[in-house]
């Protein structure tokens, strides 16, 4: 988990370099993030699987950067790597194809730069070991993307490398606002935070931090109380929005006044993160459960499951207590996520605040094509307490 200081995983722009084995990849990422990120050796394979590294780069700022196992891996377990490779692409903002300057592009190159093509992923195409071609060709854009020509081992063209990257990362990175666009300065916007015996002290998770950061941003005030506080705090103020976990959902709704505007985290997320129609749709599915339901209970993070966790323990209950019937579940943590969707009559999705956009709007992409419905946390707990049209009309 991110500190107060630090921007998480989830919202840092990823740059992710893809090529063969022994094109001096890794070796270009050392170069690139100006340390030992990535093992480097004249073995092939020696990159088994993703290797993320953190860092700044300016004037982009906060960046997330992936060095790939080789896409021309073989036998059962290249075949894996490979499939991981592909996986990355479903969270990546700007790919790095890196090609041998002396060979060019092969057919594995190819089929990489169709995928990024197709995914309308931003590309530059790195020529490394340029240092033996004698010349240096200029920078050019083609068809496949921006070709740059460097050399890890001379150091040759890597700031320009960085520059074209931050150029071609800032020009698609998201407008999209978490709770800004919904406020005015100096309104004050109330949070509900529960204090959760089983967190660790000090902490706020992550869509609180960002929402506070985010009202900062847009020059409202952020006031956070608790639960058991709430009602006294609204003898003192008139917010102009209230926030709540969705956990105390029902109970904050019986305590704000109707007059008051009101939402969740996890609400906010799904709007930010993803498709809000696509997953509004999907809890109408939960009224029409066939009697044997499989569901998908999918989180973005992985932590210890406590005796009351929400995903494991009380979603399946409520399910249960509202339908009357026993599904069948599946539960998924951090990137594990199927690629056959097909068997689920619903999946409920967290908040998804450890994953980036792309990787939602992929699985949620994935689920529409697939034809298998999919909604978020915070807007079933909403519906199952029927404030569901209540917490989506601040939404503008």
């Amino acid at each position: 988990m991110a500190g107060l200081n630090q921007t998480p995983a989830g919202e840092r722009t990823h740059i992710a370099f893809f090529g063969k084995r022994n094109v001096g990849k890794s070796s270009l990422v050392n170069a690139f993030t100006g340390q030992d990120l990535a093992i480097v050796s004249d073995v092939k394979g020696t990159t088994t699987d993703p290797v993320y590294k953190s860092m700044e780069l300016l004037p982009l700022g906060p960046v997330e950067i992936i060095d790939t196992p080789g896409i021309d891996d073989v036998g059962k377990l290249g075949a894996l790597r490979v499939k991981k490779t592909r996986q990355v692409l479903n969270k990546t903002d700007l790919a790095v194809v890196v090609v041998d300057a002396q060979d060019g592009l092969a057919p594995t190159d190819r089929e990489i730069l169709d995928l990024i093509k197709e995914k309308k992923i931003p590309c530059v195409i790195a020529h490394n070991k340029s240092d033996l071609l004698g010349d240096f060709p200029k920078t050019q854009t083609t068809g496949d993307g921006t070709e740059i020509y460097v050399s890890a081992k001379d150091k040759k063209n890597i700031t320009e490398l960085k520059e074209l990257c931050a150029k071609l990362a800032r020009e698609v990175l998201s407008e999209r606002r978490l709770i800004s666009d919904l406020i005015s300065p100096l309104d004050t916007v109330l949070l509900v935070i529960p204090i959760d015996k089983a967190a660790p002290k000090g902490r706020l998770i992550l869509p609180q931090q960002q929402v506070i950061r985010d009202i900062l941003e847009a020059g409202a005030n952020a006031l956070v109380c608790r639960d058991t506080e709430l009602e006294e705090t609204l003898k003192k103020i008139t917010p102009v929005l209230v926030v709540t976990d969705s956990q105390v959902f029902g109970k904050v709704a019986e305590i704000v006044p109707e007059s008051v505007p009101l939402t969740s985290f996890s609400i906010l997320m799904a709007r930010y993160k993803g498709d809000l129609d696509t997953q509004l749709k999907g809890v109408d599915a939960l009224r029409n459960l066939p009697e044997n339901p499989k569901i998908l209970i999918a989180e973005g993070c992985t932590h210890h499951r406590q005796c009351e966790d929400i995903g494991t323990v009380k979603i399946p209950r409520w399910i249960e207590e509202r339908t009357g019937k026993k599904p069948d579940y599946t539960f998924t943590a951090g990137t594990e996520y199927p690629e056959d969707l097909s068997p689920f009559d619903l999946i409920i999705h967290c908040g998804a605040c450890m994953l980036r956009d792309k990787e939602v709007a992929h699985r949620i992409a994935q689920a529409k094509k697939q034809g298998t419905p999919i909604t978020n946390y915070g807007m079933f707990i909403a519906d199952q307490n029927k404030i569901l049209d209540r917490a989506l009309k601040p939404l503008k």
